[in-house]
């Protein structure tokens, strides 16, 4: 999401929010750029493995080029959902979650 009309304290002016779909559980990853979206990704992977022991099945976005990371979703065998384009409604969670954040900012 962004760029934000008021960068953060840091500069931050994205953000990348991943949000669980079984739980809801929610993470927010604060970027200077979208160029850092695939590192985040990647170490968002690494990070379920090795706290929740747990590996992800599939990851759905938008068609955002930032998230074009085939050869990452194949390595660690990750099914890749694309929204259709200008359909908010087939990631209603995640829009509503931004929304959220957007207001409490």
């Amino acid at each position: 999401m962004g760029p934000i009309a008021i960068p953060s304290v840091h500069g931050h002016k994205y953000f990348l929010n991943v949000v669980d779909d079984h739980s809801r559980h929610t993470w927010i990853f604060l970027m200077h750029s979208k160029s850092e979206t695939r590192k985040l990704i990647q170490n968002f992977i690494i990070h379920v493995k090795n706290q929740f022991d747990k590996t992800i099945k599939s990851f759905r976005t938008d068609n955002g080029p930032e998230f074009n990371c085939v050869d990452m979703y194949n390595a660690y065998g990750i099914d890749h959902q694309r929204s259709c384009v200008e359909t908010p409604q087939q990631n209603s969670v995640v829009e509503r979650k931004h929304q959220c954040i957007l207001n409490i900012t």
